[in-house]
């Protein structure tokens, strides 16, 4: 039998949460804005909407203003100016019911040292409201899911950094509110269990909630978002589906070349759509009619010493990515998990 959510509906068999034409959007910010009194502008403007059933990926580099987004959408600062809605009510006048509608893994862990993590996952779902029968319910399915049986009754502060991660995303998702904020999920977390991981987020949505998924892993988001906004200094700067997003980019193909060290960037290609140098790699932008052309010429920077190694395949977030924001970003002079007395 597939799980059900708390509004009946049964988990989809395929990314049935992606927002359909006319679904409700459950998550409405508008004109967001921080500033914090030194006068660091960490949000500036911000326009998001995030439906029932969607994976919403906030994508940017450190310092670009997501963790202080998320923390104003759940409570715990207040903007300086601009609107938060859940369901239509105004969280900026009401916090403490924002904190009651969300649930919330937070960049840094979670302070469990002394509980283990069947302790720690049960307490927070009875604090919500479950009944101990579907918070153990609910437990042990997690605890399935993400292979952390091994660990259940380990003292958390015995626990690795991946898999205090991997308890935290438990404790927020054992009972989860409709509105389900994931900040960094994945750090630390090893590659097998990050993708056991991606599937429970998955299926949040597939269940009804909405999840606003804060990373900048620019590959995972892809492959796990039904939509996503590119901050950067504070800003969003696109918006859309990956398909949408990647189709900005304007090449079918992406051709990834790793030069030698030392070597300077070889001379433009004429078949070069885009180029961009991030470190010793050169990402090039490559029509799918000249495919073949493309390895010619990589094969032959190769053969000249040039070309440590190459890579043709399809276009991907990255590109955009790397096109909009550059290789890192700028960093503000205030990091944006910083707090002002003028915190909620």
């Amino acid at each position: 039998m597939p799980e059900t959510g708390s509004n009946g509906r049964q988990a989809a068999g395929k990314r049935g949460g992606r927002k359909n034409k006319g679904s409700e959007m459950l998550l409405e910010i508008e004109n967001l804005t921080k500033v914090y009194r030194t006068g660091t502008r960490a949000n500036d403007g911000i326009d998001l909407a995030v439906g029932e059933g969607e994976v919403f990926g906030l994508l940017g580099h450190n310092g670009a203003g997501k963790t202080t987004l998320v923390n104003q959408v759940v409570g715990l600062l207040r903007p300086t100016a601009g609107s938060i809605r859940i369901d239509g009510r105004d969280m900026v006048a009401a916090p403490g019911l924002a904190r009651r509608l969300c649930s919330f893994q937070a960049q840094a862990q979670v302070p469990i040292d002394g509980l283990t993590p069947r302790q720690a996952i049960d307490l927070v779902g009875q604090l919500r409201g479950a009944s101990n029968a579907d918070v153990r319910r609910r437990r042990e399915r997690l605890v399935d899911a993400l292979d952390l049986g091994e660990w259940l009754d380990v003292d958390a502060a015995r626990l690795s950094g991946g898999v205090k991660r991997l308890v935290a995303f438990a404790m927020a998702a054992v009972t989860p509110g409709r509105l389900v904020m994931l900040d960094e999920p994945t750090n630390d977390v090893d590659p097998v269990r990050r993708r056991l991981l991606w599937r429970q987020v998955r299926t949040l949505a597939d269940l009804g909630a909405a999840v606003l998924l804060v990373t900048h892993n620019v590959i995972e988001a892809e492959r796990s978002v039904d939509r996503l906004a590119i901050l950067d200094e504070g800003r969003v700067i696109a918006e859309g589906t990956p398909a949408a997003l990647k189709a900005r980019v304007g090449a079918a193909l992406r051709l990834e070349l790793v030069l030698d060290p030392g070597t300077p960037e070889p001379p433009a290609s004429p078949f070069a759509l885009s180029a961009v140098q991030v470190g010793n790699r050169l990402m090039v932008g490559v029509p799918m009619d000249r495919a073949g052309e493309a390895v010619t010429w990589a094969e032959w920077l190769k053969t000249a010493g040039s070309v440590e190694e190459f890579t043709l395949g399809p276009a991907t977030l990255e590109d955009v990515y790397v096109a909009l924001v550059g290789e890192m970003g700028a960093e503000p002079a205030e990091t944006e998990e910083a707090f002002d007395a003028t915190a909620a």
